[in-house]
């Protein structure tokens, strides 16, 4: 993590790579019913919340998959990109997608 600041009920929280460089991901709080039934209605339709970018698909599934991650759909060929679908254990499907 990178940033966390308390602020009563909820914190702002983010997260980058290791070196604290390159995208920092700001985690918001569910608590809103609407963004409740999104996150389930997309969950339950197999739709990601969340496509992440990969250099390299097959070594960043293996890595990821040692970690004890779930994959939902291991990694396949969708036509230009390879793809693979992981489940973040919060309700969401995250995507990783790596370009041919």
């Amino acid at each position: 993590k990178k940033q966390d600041v308390d602020l009563g009920e909820y914190k702002w929280l983010t997260v980058c790579d290791a070196e604290n460089k390159g995208v920092e991901l700001l985690l918001e709080p569910n608590a809103h019913e609407a963004s409740k039934a999104y996150q389930a209605a997309i969950y339950a339709d197999g739709l990601p919340a969340q496509i992440l970018a990969v250099d390299d698909l097959n070594a960043e599934y293996e890595r990821l998959k040692k970690a004890g991650v779930h994959f939902t759909k291991e990694p396949f060929d969708a036509g230009t990109v390879l793809v693979a679908i992981l489940d973040d254990t919060c309700g969401n499907l995250i995507q990783l997608v790596q370009e041919k």
